[in-house]
């Protein structure tokens, strides 16, 4: 696996696999938050705890505010909501992981549309086979994973590829610091939401009857998969290079898969496999791909390895 560590010691190397699981697990945790929260609450309260207290130590804002905004709505209010919405109507939370990474697929549509770049030839090849990955694991839609709920998790992922978009505007030196700053612009707009939505009353009355349970995934989503996990992944793609890093999040599926069948039993189905399969593959060969023939000096095509692999992991879990 040469290629995809690109000279990182071993030790960062399963830094970056510990970051895969904690991002992987992280969807095992939304669904027990669930199971106590109202979706829309507990997207505010994740994000409530990852802002405050980390703006004490991440310092001033590294971006303009208005791109802290645009991420804001993009992959908080946007991303988790619909995710969080669709976890809760039924999609099962180890497929989300898989389904989720469809957000490479938008991204290059969206950087072609709004940025005018031009996507590489065996990139979108590889998205194409993440695409059919897609559609085989639409397949089993039905009472135990209802189309709507997928369509949600589709959203999210259009929203997240939005978000990216964003983040590559907003050229942030510092993940971390840009996550924190989006984190608190986004809570003050997530309370509201809930408010509206779910009514003072039905937030107070599931706040004061959280089981230990939701506490425990509150505080997994907000200050491990969040603070932690993009501390850590901030300091490695410093270190590297995005091109270098973004492929260990094809971990994420395989993580988020296997820890929701051993912890909520979700049951794993050929289709599920071979879909799964098929999108981190895609996603993946597209991204490597792209690397080696913008290394390989094609004059036919434009852009720089770092952003052909932007759309692999995206900057947020």
């Amino acid at each position: 696996m040469p290629g995809m560590i690109g000279g990182m010691r071993p030790r960062d190397i399963l830094l970056a696999v510990a970051v895969a699981l904690i991002w992987g697990v992280n969807f095992v945790a939304i669904r027990l938050g669930l199971d106590d929260l109202p979706p829309l609450l507990f997207n505010a309260m994740r994000f409530g705890v990852a802002a405050f207290p980390a703006l004490l130590i991440v310092g001033r804002p590294s971006v303009r505010w208005r791109w802290l905004l645009a991420g804001a709505f993009t992959l908080a209010v946007g991303q988790f909501s619909l995710l969080f919405i669709a976890i809760d109507a039924g999609m099962p939370a180890g497929l989300s992981s898989v389904v989720m990474q469809s957000q490479a697929v938008f991204t290059v549509a969206f950087a072609a549309a709004l940025l005018k770049e031009r996507p590489l030839r065996l990139q979108l090849a590889g998205l194409a086979v993440a695409l059919v990955g897609v559609v085989v694991v639409a397949v089993r839609l039905g009472p135990d994973r209802p189309p709507l709920a997928f369509a949600l998790v589709l959203g999210s992922a259009a929203s997240w590829a939005l978000g990216n978009i964003v983040v590559r505007r907003a050229a942030a030196s510092n993940m971390l610091n840009f996550m924190v700053w989006v984190s608190a612009a986004a809570t003050p707009f997530l309370v509201a939401l809930t408010l509206v939505v779910d009514g003072p009353a039905d937030d107070l009355a599931a706040i004061r009857s959280m089981t230990w349970s939701a506490i425990g995934a509150l505080l997994y989503v907000s200050v491990l998969a969040t603070l932690v996990g993009w501390g850590m992944w901030g300091a490695l793609i410093r270190r590297y290079g995005a091109s270098t890093v973004a492929p260990f999040s094809m971990l994420v599926p395989f993580f988020g898969i296997a820890s929701a069948a051993l912890v909520l039993h979700e049951p794993v189905h050929p289709t599920d496999i071979v879909g799964g399969i098929l999108v981190v593959g895609g996603v993946l060969a597209g991204a490597l791909a792209s690397k080696i023939q913008l290394r390989g000096g094609d004059s036919e095509f434009s852009g720089d390895s770092d952003r052909s692999a932007a759309g692999v992991g995206g900057p947020m879990r």
